[in-house]
Protein backbone atom coordinates (compact mmCIF):
# COMPACT_ATOMS: atom_id res chain seq x y z
CA UNK A 1 0.00 0.00 0.00
CA UNK A 2 1.58 3.70 -0.48
CA UNK A 3 -0.22 6.80 -0.48
CA UNK A 4 0.80 9.53 -2.67
CA UNK A 5 -0.11 13.22 -3.23
CA UNK A 6 -2.67 13.89 -5.69
CA UNK A 7 -2.24 16.34 -8.55
CA UNK A 8 -5.19 18.33 -9.55
CA UNK A 9 -6.24 16.42 -12.60
CA UNK A 10 -6.79 13.41 -10.20
CA UNK A 11 -9.20 14.99 -7.76
CA UNK A 12 -11.84 12.59 -9.22
CA UNK A 13 -10.14 9.59 -7.09
CA UNK A 14 -11.44 11.81 -4.05
CA UNK A 15 -14.90 12.38 -5.67
CA UNK A 16 -15.21 8.51 -6.80
CA UNK A 17 -14.40 7.03 -3.38
CA UNK A 18 -16.84 9.90 -1.89
CA UNK A 19 -19.36 8.47 -3.60
CA UNK A 20 -19.03 4.90 -2.58
CA UNK A 21 -17.65 5.69 1.02
CA UNK A 22 -20.83 8.33 1.95
CA UNK A 23 -23.58 5.98 1.44
CA UNK A 24 -21.89 3.22 3.61
CA UNK A 25 -20.80 5.78 6.52
CA UNK A 26 -23.74 8.13 6.54
CA UNK A 27 -26.59 5.79 5.08
CA UNK A 28 -28.12 5.30 8.60
CA UNK A 29 -27.24 8.89 10.31
CA UNK A 30 -28.47 11.21 7.19
CA UNK A 31 -31.32 11.28 5.18
CA UNK A 32 -30.77 10.57 1.63
CA UNK A 33 -31.48 13.79 0.51
CA UNK A 34 -29.08 15.27 3.03
CA UNK A 35 -26.59 12.57 2.21
CA UNK A 36 -26.99 13.76 -1.84
CA UNK A 37 -26.95 17.69 -0.85
CA UNK A 38 -23.34 17.04 0.85
CA UNK A 39 -21.81 14.71 -1.56
CA UNK A 40 -22.62 17.73 -4.63
CA UNK A 41 -21.49 20.29 -2.53
CA UNK A 42 -18.24 18.67 -1.14
CA UNK A 43 -17.13 16.68 -3.74
CA UNK A 44 -18.08 18.38 -7.14
CA UNK A 45 -15.04 18.75 -9.02
CA UNK A 46 -15.30 22.28 -8.79
CA UNK A 47 -15.74 22.43 -5.05
CA UNK A 48 -12.76 19.87 -4.88
CA UNK A 49 -10.41 22.16 -7.43
CA UNK A 50 -10.90 25.22 -5.47
CA UNK A 51 -9.52 23.87 -2.21
CA UNK A 52 -6.70 22.60 -4.41
CA UNK A 53 -6.36 25.96 -5.67
CA UNK A 54 -6.20 27.46 -2.03
CA UNK A 55 -3.51 25.02 -0.57
CA UNK A 56 -5.20 21.67 0.43
CA UNK A 57 -3.52 18.90 -0.33
CA UNK A 58 -4.89 15.65 -1.33
CA UNK A 59 -3.43 11.94 -0.77
CA UNK A 60 -4.68 9.10 -2.09
CA UNK A 61 -4.03 5.26 -0.84
CA UNK A 62 -3.68 2.93 -3.15
CA UNK A 63 -3.14 -0.87 -3.20
CA UNK A 64 -1.77 -2.38 -6.76
CA UNK A 65 -3.32 0.93 -8.47
CA UNK A 66 -6.66 0.33 -6.94
CA UNK A 67 -7.40 3.62 -4.77
CA UNK A 68 -8.64 2.46 -1.02
CA UNK A 69 -8.72 5.64 0.49
CA UNK A 70 -8.36 9.62 0.67
CA UNK A 71 -7.25 12.56 3.01
CA UNK A 72 -7.45 16.29 2.62
CA UNK A 73 -5.82 18.68 4.95
CA UNK A 74 -6.02 22.43 5.31
CA UNK A 75 -3.50 24.87 5.87
CA UNK A 76 -4.69 27.50 8.43
CA UNK A 77 -3.45 30.95 8.71
CA UNK A 78 -0.21 31.50 10.33
CA UNK A 79 -1.83 33.10 13.52
CA UNK A 80 -3.79 30.27 14.30
CA UNK A 81 -0.63 27.75 14.00
CA UNK A 82 -3.13 25.26 13.18
CA UNK A 83 -3.83 22.51 10.60
CA UNK A 84 -7.40 21.27 10.09
CA UNK A 85 -7.93 17.51 9.33
CA UNK A 86 -10.94 17.91 6.59
CA UNK A 87 -10.92 14.39 5.25
CA UNK A 88 -10.17 11.08 6.10
CA UNK A 89 -12.33 8.54 4.52
CA UNK A 90 -11.54 4.19 3.39
CA UNK A 91 -13.23 2.18 1.82
CA UNK A 92 -15.35 0.16 4.13
CA UNK A 93 -13.59 -3.33 2.36
CA UNK A 94 -10.66 -1.35 3.06
CA UNK A 95 -11.30 -0.70 7.29
CA UNK A 96 -9.70 -1.63 9.90
CA UNK A 97 -6.21 -2.29 8.09
CA UNK A 98 -4.30 0.54 9.21
CA UNK A 99 -4.98 3.21 6.43
CA UNK A 100 -7.11 5.72 8.47
CA UNK A 101 -4.08 5.49 11.23
CA UNK A 102 -1.50 6.05 8.24
CA UNK A 103 -3.58 8.98 6.57
CA UNK A 104 -3.81 9.99 10.47
CA UNK A 105 0.14 9.89 11.20
CA UNK A 106 0.73 11.46 7.83
CA UNK A 107 -1.49 14.38 8.64
CA UNK A 108 0.20 14.61 11.78
CA UNK A 109 3.55 14.49 10.38
CA UNK A 110 2.57 17.37 7.75
CA UNK A 111 1.11 19.50 10.32
CA UNK A 112 4.68 19.43 12.65
CA UNK A 113 6.62 20.26 9.41
CA UNK A 114 4.49 23.50 9.26
CA UNK A 115 5.04 24.56 12.80
CA UNK A 116 1.37 23.77 13.94
CA UNK A 117 0.27 23.81 17.42
CA UNK A 118 -2.27 21.80 17.08
CA UNK A 119 -4.62 19.18 14.30
CA UNK A 120 -8.59 20.22 14.49
CA UNK A 121 -11.11 18.53 12.59
CA UNK A 122 -14.97 17.92 12.89
CA UNK A 123 -16.90 15.13 13.01
CA UNK A 124 -20.43 14.19 12.59
CA UNK A 125 -21.25 13.32 16.46
CA UNK A 126 -22.88 10.02 15.38
CA UNK A 127 -20.00 9.03 13.22
CA UNK A 128 -17.99 5.70 14.45
CA UNK A 129 -14.81 8.09 13.13
CA UNK A 130 -15.20 9.62 16.67
CA UNK A 131 -13.76 6.80 18.66
CA UNK A 132 -11.13 6.66 16.06
CA UNK A 133 -9.70 10.28 16.71
CA UNK A 134 -10.41 10.05 20.29
CA UNK A 135 -8.43 6.39 20.84
CA UNK A 136 -5.69 8.77 18.86
CA UNK A 137 -5.65 11.76 21.26
CA UNK A 138 -8.04 14.12 20.15
CA UNK A 139 -10.31 15.83 22.53
CA UNK A 140 -14.00 16.78 21.66
CA UNK A 141 -13.42 20.58 22.29
CA UNK A 142 -17.24 21.54 21.64
CA UNK A 143 -20.15 20.65 19.72
CA UNK A 144 -21.76 22.96 16.86
CA UNK A 145 -24.47 22.37 14.26
CA UNK A 146 -23.22 23.94 11.04
CA UNK A 147 -25.69 25.36 8.57
CA UNK A 148 -25.11 24.08 5.29
CA UNK A 149 -28.05 25.59 2.86
CA UNK A 150 -31.03 23.89 1.85
CA UNK A 151 -32.11 23.69 5.98
CA UNK A 152 -29.28 21.04 6.58
CA UNK A 153 -26.99 21.17 9.29
CA UNK A 154 -23.93 19.44 10.09
CA UNK A 155 -24.00 18.14 13.99
CA UNK A 156 -20.63 17.96 14.09
CA UNK A 157 -18.16 17.74 16.93
CA UNK A 158 -15.34 20.05 16.54
CA UNK A 159 -11.69 18.10 18.00
CA UNK A 160 -8.35 19.17 18.57
CA UNK A 161 -4.73 17.16 18.91
CA UNK A 162 -2.01 19.71 20.36
CA UNK A 163 1.54 18.57 18.88
CA UNK A 164 3.56 20.88 21.03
Amino acid sequence: MEIRLLQKHELSLTQNLAEKIWPLAYGTILSKEQLSYMLNWMYSIETLEKSFDKGNEFYCAFENDLPLGFLELEFLSEETSSVKLQKIYVLPSEQNKGIGKKFLQLALLKAKNRGARNVILQVNRANKAVQFYLKNNFCIIREEDFPIGNGYYMNDYVMEKTLV
